[in-house]
């Protein structure tokens, strides 16, 4: 890995919306869904559907008519999200509400927050693209970012749109695992209603839960085997011998290879660890599961519960070793020690300390360098674990899905494609998907505000409650695969 140079702070880029810019967006937006401008592939996003759109209408209808200030808490686990609820803000609910007798003022559109880190790979374009739709960037490193909170609290109490967030705080890879949720949504709706209180005005405070899932329009099975047979070549797996029946199931297949390929990719990472960190780890092999000597499920969940705690004892392993090397204590969990190694390495490298770096003298500059080159190594090991975050329990159950396949296949390309140096991996299209939005129902906090204000103790466990309520109403939105609600969803448009 080339040595990095050690970089200025990472300044605030306020929000200064631009109509013109929100437009174009719309405009292009049906290409961007069906187009993935990196390899240019027509298999992304070809429909979105919507269940309870009459649900975000009506919300809209009230903020906009000054009855309440919204707080939009939507589920963002890919990078693809945000081109869905662009579409579904852009396209289905102007149309439910003129079906539906419900008056709305264009544009339909939402502030939100968005990690001020993406920048850093995606190029500061994206911070001037971001700024003039409405985007307001959070230094996710800081425990406190004072500038990026202060901007997200004056946007909930007086922008001209709702205020998105992503509650989990991250990306998580799987559609249909809801990670553990971060307090931010919930304290950001208290503060709102502290505001408006402060200044007697009678809006009330809502938050409204959206959840968000994919579907392939037909199974991709010969991608999937190419995905993962490249993997296998990349890992040394194809030079070992493995043989599944052929009266398997597809789902079955694909479910015994992508086990065989974790249980490698874990004993590799353990080794690493032990030959090169001096760690004892305790190897232990799961005799009773032999994926060429019995294929019940039964098995294949035993062998599944047997890696995942391996997995775990790994992502501790990864952390602790991040941590020792900022001198951080490991307290918390997964989430909260990945964000504390994050601010932690940050400081290091987007140098707050130092006003101007070109006034460091050579010596002190390659010192700077030289502590930001390792802090960068040392968050690689944190970066590792941010993409099985989600993995804390058996991750496939007895119906196996493609999309759950397909998903733990991404994961698993991307964890590979790291460690081979790969700085933004260059994720496969598997074909064709179809997005289903869930539209949540509301969630009061202004009834909820008299706990808040009873005292500090009292404020906590409000935030606690509120933050489990707004987990469960998320997790309820991720729909069946199997029981559709035909009768309240919005039909699928083509795109």
């Amino acid at each position: 890995m080339p040595s990095l140079h050690v970089q200025p702070r990472l300044e605030f880029i306020p929000q200064t919306f631009q109509p013109w810019v929100l437009r174009l967006l719309h405009l292009l937006l049906p290409f961007a869904l069906r187009f993935r401008l990196r390899r240019w592939l027509p298999a992304g996003i070809n429909q979105v559907e919507v269940i309870y759109p009459e649900r975000l209408a009506t919300a809209y209808h009230q903020f906009q008519q000054g009855k309440i200030r919204l707080l939009i808490a939507a589920r963002h686990p890919e990078v693809d999200d945000p081109l869905s609820y662009l579409f579904v803000l852009s396209r289905t609910i102007p149309q439910v509400a003129q079906q539906r007798g419900i008056p709305l003022q264009q544009p339909i559109h939402a502030h939100f927050l968005y990690d001020r880190g993406m920048t850093i790979w995606a190029g500061n374009w994206l911070g001037w693209f971001f700024a003039r739709i409405g985007g307001i960037p959070i230094h996710r490193g800081k425990s406190l970012d004072l500038k990026g909170l202060k901007a997200a609290r004056e946007v909930l109490l007086n922008g001209q749109f709702p205020l998105a967030v992503a509650p989990e705080g991250a990306t998580n890879g799987h559609s249909h695992i809801v990670s553990p949720l971060e307090p931010g949504v919930a304290q950001l709706g208290f503060w709102c209603v502290e505001d408006l209180v402060k200044a007697d005005r009678p809006e009330q405070v809502w938050i409204l839960p959206i959840g968000i899932q994919y579907h392939y329009a037909s199974p991709p099975w010969r991608k999937l085997d190419d995905v993962i047979s490249q993997l296998e070549q990349d890992t040394g797996l194809s030079q070992l011998p493995f043989s599944i029946p052929a009266l398997n199931s597809p789902e079955q297949q694909i479910y015994q290879r992508l086990l065989r390929l974790g249980e490698h990719l874990i004993a590799q990472m353990e080794k690493f660890y032990q030959q090169f960190y001096h760690l004892s780890i305790a190897l232990e092999t799961n005799q009773d599961c032999k994926l060429d000597k019995s294929h019940q499920v039964d098995d294949h969940q035993h062998q599944q519960a047997h890696l995942i705690t391996r997995l775990q004892t790994l992502l501790d392993i990864a952390l602790t070793i991040a941590e020792q090397h900022f001198g951080l204590p490991s307290e918390g969990n997964i989430i909260q020690r990945c964000r504390r190694l994050e601010e932690a390495g940050w400081k290091i490298i987007y140098r707050e300390d130092i006003t101007n770096l070109q006034t460091l003298d050579p010596f002190s500059r390659g010192l700077a360098d030289w502590a930001a080159t390792e802090a960068q190594l040392a968050l690689r090991h944190m970066r590792l674990v941010e993409s099985f975050v989600a993995v804390t329990q058996p991750y496939l159950q007895t119906q196996l899905t493609v999309e759950q396949l397909a998903e733990l296949t991404l994961i698993l390309f991307d964890f590979v494609a790291r460690i081979k140096g790969d700085k933004i991996p260059q994720r496969p299209q598997l074909g064709w998907r179809q997005t289903q939005v869930t539209i949540g129902q509301p969630i009061s906090v202004s009834d909820r505000w008299p706990l808040y204000n009873r005292d500090r103790a009292s404020a906590k466990q409000a935030v606690q409650d509120l933050t489990a309520d707004l987990y469960h109403a998320l997790a309820q939105g991720i729909p069946s695969y199997t029981t559709p609600q035909a009768q309240e969803a919005h039909p699928p448009k083509p795109l």
